[in-house]
This record gives structure tokens, sequence and C-alpha cells, in this order.
């Protein structure tokens, strides 16, 4: 035995239409692939690491995404200072995080690279900026995250160094 169900529209508890039809096949659906949620932080307070251990910048959010299926669109946008305190060339990295997996980085390379002139203390001011659509496939919250090392020698890297400081912006894609 085989039924048929005959509808115009599918709303959610709240009266919203999910899914329409105009009666002759053709079917709309609302809110997918529409920003569902934003969530926005910032940092400001300088974080150094002299260290060639990843360690947390102070820049994190945290969305819980209303479907598993959602993409979650991550802004980034952090200032950072690389120092030379040894006189030869100098590296960092800062990765991007999703909980405790790296999704942007930790590659053990030179992401930010001074090319040394021979003196000390030479610098390195910019901004880490990154836009990447991750897809956590979770319905529980999940936080972002970004993480910074250094790579040689005496070399250190500061994040947040100034007023301008650091945005990170996670925006819900729904499926």
């Amino acid at each position: 035995m085989s039924s048929i169900l005959k509808v115009d529209q599918l709303q959610d508890s709240g009266g919203n239409n999910l899914v329409t039809s105009n009666g002759s096949g053709v079917i709309t659906a609302a809110g997918f692939g529409k920003i569902g949620q934003v969530v926005s932080a910032s940092h400001s307070t300088a974080v150094t690491n002299t260290t060639g251990t990843y360690a947390d910048t102070g820049l994190t959010a945290s969305i819980t995404p209303s479907s598993s299926s959602s993409k979650i669109l991550i802004l980034v946008n952090q200032s950072f200072l690389l120092q030379d305190s040894g006189g030869g060339s100098a590296g960092a990295d800062i990765r991007l995080m999703r909980d405790s997996t790296a999704i942007v980085g930790n590659q053990q390379r030179y992401q930010i690279y001074i090319q040394s002139t021979g003196s000390t203390n030479e610098a390195q001011y910019n901004r880490y900026t990154i836009s990447i659509a991750d897809e956590p496939a979770t319905s529980s919250s999940v936080v972002y995250k970004t993480q910074s090392a250094r790579y040689t020698g005496s070399d250190y890297i500061t994040t947040s160094p100034d007023s301008f400081g650091a945005t990170i912006t996670l925006m819900e894609i729904l499926p």
C-alpha cells in the first residue's frame, strides 16, 4: 500500500516556510544556502611566542551550527610582528584551528618570512588574513582559534601588537 501526500508548503514549528511549491513541480527552498547566524570576536592584547611550539594567540570564537550539513565561513584578520633578534633570517607561522585540528597552516615551513640583511633586530609588521569555508560536520559547538609559532633561533612572533588587534567572524551557511 502506498500513500500520496500533497502539500503546497512545509513549515517549521515557528510557522516559517521551509519548502513551497507552485503546483507545477517547481519547488522553492527557503533559507537554504543563506547565512544562518554570525558570530564575531576580537582580541587586542599582544601575545608573544618565543618558541617553535604552536601556542594560542588569544583570538577565538565558537559557534553551534544548526545542522551537521552546514558550512562555516571563517574570516580572520590579525596583526602580527615577526622579530629577528639574531641577525639571520626569521620565519614564523600562524595557523587556524577547528577545536584541536589545524585546518590552515601547520606546515612546518615559513608562512611569514624575513630575509636578513645581516643586521639584528629586523622586523616585519603585517596582517594575517584568511577566508575559508569549513565543513565541521557537527551540530555541536565548534571553537575556531589562531595559534602562532616561530621557526628559528632567537626569533619571536607577537600577535595583536597594536591597537588594531584581531578579529574573527564565523558565518553559518545553511545547507
